[in-house]
């Protein structure tokens, strides 16, 4: 019968394990103080007024707000609208991003033609086509032109420079054995860039968010960005604060969500 892999592990091993282990949670437990003094110092600074409550708000007023919020159901419709126009712009991004992306590693031609135009587009302030989109979409999907208009770019751009990064020696491997270009693509560049199609989502999903946010600045009628400026329209900073609490809590689930899909595919690869 085998030895169990705990079994296996030398001391030297198992020690090192348990310090890495405590690492962690050294990391996480600093982590958590630093939340937590910062917390403290905002509440206590406001109730003592070395800072203007009215003006930064406190935890206490936002937490207050937001169970106000919560139990007249406005909190859970403005960021069910935000997660969801969220989430469809970052499929909606990622799929023109992801064919664009193919579309130029395929053809030599079309990626010489595109790259300075890419480079511009990258470099272009996108907030500033909110106005455009609102007169040509709507005040509704103009928010999803924005999220794609901010993500859409950079998506492409490194998820072509990965697929140029592939090994040339596997693509050549591949067509001595008569590999097409569809079977080169399918069998070693897209599993080859798993790891920077993964890096994009990271990326992708913050930039989305931010697109939804400034779409619902300039036309939304509803989500959290439509609550921050009708908060500091009204001077109720304690929404506002309250807000962007939620877009905090909202940015952190989906980034540890684009992680642990990370992870699946890298225990698939290994």
């Amino acid at each position: 019968m085998s030895e169990s892999p705990a079994a296996a592990r030398s001391p030297e091993h198992a020690a090192f394990i348990r310090r890495v282990r405590r690492g962690k949670l050294a990391v996480l437990a600093a982590q958590a103080a630093i939340l937590v003094a910062a917390l403290a110092l905002w509440e206590l600074a406001a109730d003592r007024h070395w800072i203007d409550p009215f003006l930064t708000s406190q935890p206490s007023r936002i937490w207050e707000t937001l169970v106000r919020m919560a139990s007249q159901g406005n909190l859970w419709l403005h960021t069910t609208v935000t997660l969801r126009e969220t989430l469809i712009g970052f499929a909606a991004g990622l799929v023109v991003g992801f064919g664009a992306a193919v579309a130029l590693w395929w053809s030599d031609f079309l990626s010489r033609v595109a790259d300075p135009y890419l480079v511009i587009l990258n470099s272009m302030p996108k907030i500033a086509l909110g106005p455009i989109f609102y007169i040509w979409l709507g005040d509704r999907l103009s928010v999803y032109g924005m999220a794609v208009a901010i993500s859409v770019i950079v998506t492409i751009t490194m998820l072509y420079t990965g697929f140029r990064e592939v090994d040339p020696n596997l693509i050549k491997l591949l067509r001595t054995f008569g590999a097409t270009r569809a079977q080169v693509l399918r069998k070693a560049v897209i599993p080859a860039s798993l790891p920077t199609l993964i890096s994009s989502l990271k990326v992708n999903i913050g930039l989305t968010l931010v697109g939804v946010i400034v779409g619902e600045f300039i036309s939304s009628k509803a989500g959290l960005g439509y609550l921050i400026i009708y908060g500091g329209q009204v001077f109720r900073l304690d929404m506002v604060m309250t807000a962007v609490f939620i877009l905090i809590l909202i940015s952190a689930a989906l980034y540890l969500l684009v992680s642990a899909l990370e992870s699946s595919v890298l225990r698939w690869r290994g």
